[in-house]
Parts: structure tokens; C-alpha cells; sequence
């Protein structure tokens, strides 16, 4: 007979039947035997894991009552954009802004529908009052996005043009020659008020966009994340016990399976099960594994944060780390959206000098944004696990 392929799963499953249904769906894509390590009956209790979650409010508010948020609670508004980026250069800005506010200008000097609007308009005044009252804005001097500074340009000169100045007394473009000393020119006042408009408007729509994006990580990110700090505390505390479930999964197949180099095992492990595996692999006394596939799987990251202990030496940052003997090949596979997936090549090598193999594997538009759970059904995934596993094949005695 051939030995199977042992598979370990990772953090927060508890569905049996559900594993034992992916396993078996990744041995037809493989064309390999294997064999299920159930562990998921040991982690976390995950039930009320969402009790502890912060819940999004949504309070329903009066037009009035939105528009005194946005005046008077500006500073929370605009938030997001203040941490997420790097505070831009204001030159930078103004020559986005700059370039489109004159180009429809210049623009509307053709339209004849605007019966001359745009020649009593001077880009270079505009500019100087935009530059003026540019510190003021909460949302506009943070954003280094050239589509909202490009759009906020032309808003404003449109807002300029269609401006009824005839009849509009306090808005009227004579009012810029020869306003008086004490008070600001009546187009002076109308660019200030608007460019605040439109800074209101892109902060209301960053705050609403930011909300739904904060609303999507907790929900969607939260629960799959927190799942699996719980199975990571549990791991921690109960280490023996979850590889005393592994090792009796390997014995049921063959007891003699993984306890000398004569007759190591060949696994597969994704997420934390993939730390289970290098675990036992680097035991004082090993689960003697020929062939290791991991993927979504953070031995790396943890090795460095905390030491795995074993026959592992801590990570010092001038060289990797020797893995023994007892584990041969490792490639391991993360995919590029994965949060929880790290690289092993650069902190771990192997006991014949050469690395792990770090592989990634394609994103897949399909599986959106929490790709952690989204490996067993990639074809590329199952590609990798068997090219990984060919020419390994270990024959037992019948």
C-alpha cells in the first residue's frame, strides 16, 4: 500500500464533516491519498465570540442635523483620511488642483452659452485665494488622491461659472475690483465658501466610506481573526494534547509512521495547523516528516515573535534558523491577500542548507477579501501540493 498524505487543519473549524468533505475534494484535484487530522473538537469555544466584538451604530439624523455634525464634529469626521495617509505636500496638491480648475476655464472661454463668464475670471487670483484658505479644509489638504484634487478643480471653476452674477449682489464679480479695504471682495468670498462646500462634501463621502469600511472589517475580518487568536491561546495552553490527536491520527493509518527516517510522513497543513506540523517536526521528539506543505500558515512569524523551543534555536536576524533533520522539504504557499499568512525562507532553513520554498498563489476575484479560508478551492493550490509531494510516495510493508 502507499502511505497517505496526512491533512491538518487550521484555526476555527469545527465542522467535521465539512473537513473531511474538503480533504476529500483535495485529493480528487491532487490525485493523492489522503488522510484527515481532525483537531477542530479541541480549539477555542468560538460560540460567543461575537459578543465581544464592537457593533457599528447607525444613528438616523435630520438633514439640519447632519449638517451641524459635519460643522461642528469635523475633526472625527476626516479622521481616516489623517491616519491613513502620510500628510501630502501642499505644491503637490496645488498642481493637480491647479491644472484642472484652469483647463475648464479655459474650457468654457469657447461656450458661448456662458456669454463671457470665464474672461472676468483670473486662474491666477482664484489660485492665490484657494492657496489662502487651503490650511482651513479638513478633508482637501489630506487627501493625496488626484482624481478627488482633479474633480474639486473643475467643481469649483464650474461653481464659479454658473455663478449668476447679474443678479446675485453679494456674489456679483465686480464686487473683486473695488472692494473695500476692511472687507473681503465679494469673488474672494464666493471661492472661500464654495472650495469649504466642496471640502464638506468629499469629507461626508470619506466618512461615509470609511464607516462601511470599518462596518466590513469588523464583520467580515473581525470574527475569522479573533477565531483565530482564540485556537492560537488554546494551541498555547494545550499544545500536548492537540499533537497527542495528531499523532494518534498518523497511528491509525501505521503506528510506525513518523517515529524514525526510515518511515517518515508526508503532511499537508493549512494555517495553524501548518505550526502544528513544524512543531512536531522540530520536537526533541520528532514527527519525522519527508514532505511539508503548508499554507496561510505563520511558524515563521511566531518562531520570531516567541521561540518555538523544540530543537529550534531562536531567531537572532543575522542568519535563518536550521530546522533538523527530521523535517525534509517544506513549501510553504501564501496567497496575497491573506493577513494571516507569512514567508518561512528567510528565517528557517532546511538541514541540507537549502530554504523553504515560499510559493504564492494567484488571488483568485472570486474569494473576495478574507482569502485565509479560501486555499482548499484554489487550482493552483492543489497544483503546488502535488507537484510538492511528487516522487515522495513511501511505500509501506503490506
Amino acid at each position: 500500500m502507499t502511505d497517505p498524505v496526512f491533512v491538518v487543519h487550521g484555526v476555527a473549524n469545527r465542522d467535521l464533516d465539512g473537513f473531511t468533505a474538503a480533504v476529500e475534494a483535495l485529493q480528487s484535484a491532487t490525485g493523492l491519498s489522503m488522510e484527515p487530522v481532525y483537531w477542530g473538537d479541541l480549539g477555542a469555544e468560538d460560540r460567543f465570540l461575537t459578543a465581544a466584538l464592537p457593533a457599528r451604530h447607525t444613528a438616523s439624523v435630520s438633514v439640519t442635523g447632519l449638517d451641524s455634525t459635519l460643522r461642528d464634529s469635523a475633526s472625527d469626521t476626516f479622521l481616516p483620511l489623517h491616519l491613513l495617509a502620510d500628510q501630502p505636500s501642499t505644491a503637490d496638491q496645488m498642481t493637480v488642483f491647479d491644472a484642472a480648475l484652469r483647463d475648464e476655464l479655459e474650457t468654457d472661454s469657447d461656450d458661448t452659452l456662458r456669454d463671457g463668464h470665464s474672461a472676468a475670471l483670473n486662474p491666477d487670483e482664484i489660485l492665490d485665494w484657494v492657496a489662502e484658505e487651503w490650511p482651513e479644509t479638513r478633508c482637501l489638504s489630506r487627501t493625496d488622491s488626484s482624481a478627488l484634487l482633479a474633480e474639486t478643480g473643475r467643481a469649483l471653476a464650474r461653481a464659479l461659472l454658473e455663478a449668476d452674477t447679474e443678479k446675485d449682489a453679494a456674489y456679483g464679480y465686480e464686487g473683486l475690483r473695488d472692494e473695500p479695504s476692511d472687507e473681503p471682495g465679494r469673488l474672494r468670498e464666493l471661492v472661500r465658501r464654495r472650495l469649504r462646500d466642496l471640502d464638506r462634501v468629499a469629507g461626508a463621502a470619506v466618512s461615509a466610506v470609511a464607516g462601511r469600511v470599518n462596518h466590513a472589517v469588523r464583520t467580515r475580518f473581525g470574527p475569522g481573526t479573533t477565531r483565530f487568536l482564540g485556537d492560537v491561546l488554546v494551541y498555547q495552553r494545550h499544545r500536548d494534547t492537540i499533537h497527542a490527536r495528531v499523532r494518534a491520527c498518523v497511528d491509525k493509518v501505521d503506528p510506525e509512521l513518523g517515529r524514525s527516517p526510515e518511515r517518515p510522513v508526508r503532511v499537508v497543513a493549512h494555517s495553524l495547523g501548518g505550526v502544528i506540523a513544524v512543531d512536531m517536526a522540530t520536537a526533541h521528539e520528532p514527527l519525522w516528516t519527508e514532505r511539508l506543505v503548508t499554507f496561510g500558515s505563520q511558524s515563521a512569524f511566531f518562531h520570531v515573535c516567541d521561540p518555538r523551543g523544540g530543537q529550534l534555536l531562536p531567531y537572532s536576524g543575522h542568519a535563518p534558523v536550521r530546522l533538523p533533520a527530521s523535517l525534509g522539504r517544506w513549501t510553504n504557499l501564501w496567497e496575497p491577500l491573506d493577513m494571516l499568512a507569512f514567508a518561512a525562507s528567510q528565517v528557517f532553513q532546511l538541514d541540507d542548507g537549502s530554504s523553504p520554498v515560499d510559493l504564492p498563489v494567484p488571488h483568485a476575484a472570486s474569494t473576495g477579501l478574507w482569502t485565509h479560508s479560501a486555499y482548499w478551492d484554489l487550482p493552483d493550490v492543489a497544483a503546488a501540493i502535488a507537484a510538492a509531494m511528487k516522487d515522495a510516495s513511501i511505500a509501506s510493508e503490506p
